[in-house]
């Protein structure tokens, strides 16, 4: 009940901005359009619908740690959470109590990359649901991290780290626009490390039916959601105490 609380007051406070919804659902959408017209019309295989889609779900990701950053950075710098604080209400609570009702957008938000993929040749099949099942653990991690970030950072300061760095970050060592390991070098060894590369590869191996290859990522990704979450909970139980 505690819970369902303040996921409740979550869910309210996303409603109440449609905007920066509707731009989270909707910028993967227009990458995934802008880049198909691109391939239509260049003479080598660069961005194959197929293998592009997976990605781009998983880049939309990247603006959740920046919505979910900046709920709780919003909340803290409030009296909200404050009045919060004397409840019963643990730092565990908190932490799930904001990440729930995040998930429904990004299960919506990998529906809809998926279905404007179709018209442009995306290979219909059931893995669509894997993927998208898939794709809630990545979404989890992301959005853990956002939580992370938005327990010690100021809204100002979310919006650079999350907002900038973050996507940059997902955007480059993802392997969602080109192959890394062409570059290969230092670059294919930090991606090799870090867990967008892995969220995405997760994705790829799971629409193609590879589940055996999508243990490995799946694991990696399993560990960074897992530490995320911890630190989350950790440092917002910090803050707590502070107050």
């Amino acid at each position: 009940m505690k819970l369902l609380t303040i996921s409740g007051r979550t869910a309210k406070e996303i409603l109440r901005d449609p905007l920066n919804l509707f731009f989270g659902v909707g910028f993967p959408v227009i990458l995934l359009l802008l880049l198909s017209a691109i391939q239509a019309n260049i003479p080598v295989s660069m961005f194959e619908i197929d293998r592009l889609t997976p990605g781009i779900t998983v880049f939309g990701l990247s603006f959740l740690t920046l919505f979910a950053a900046t709920l709780l950075a919003r909340d803290r710098e409030s009296a909200f959470l404050q009045r919060l604080y004397t409840t019963p209400l643990t730092a565990a609570d908190f932490i799930l109590g904001y990440a729930i009702p995040l998930l429904p957008i990004a299960l919506l938000q990998g529906a809809v990359c998926y279905l404007f993929a179709i018209p442009f040749g995306l290979t219909v099949s059931v893995r669509i649901l894997w993927t998208l099942l898939g794709n809630l653990l990545n979404a989890l991690f992301f959005i853990s991290l956002g939580l992370l970030f938005g327990s010690f950072l100021g809204v100002k300061q979310v919006g650079g780290l999350c907002g900038a760095l973050l996507t940059n970050l997902t955007a480059w060592l993802s392997g969602i626009w080109f192959d890394i390991a062409l570059v290969g070098g230092v670059f294919e060894k930090i991606a090799g490390v870090l867990p967008f590369l892995h969220a995405v590869e997760l994705e790829k191996a799971l629409f193609a039916g590879s589940y055996a290859d999508a243990v490995p990522h799946l694991i990696w990704v399993g560990c960074y959601t897992l530490l995320a979450v911890v630190l989350a909970v950790l440092l917002f139980m910090r803050q707590m105490k502070r107050q």
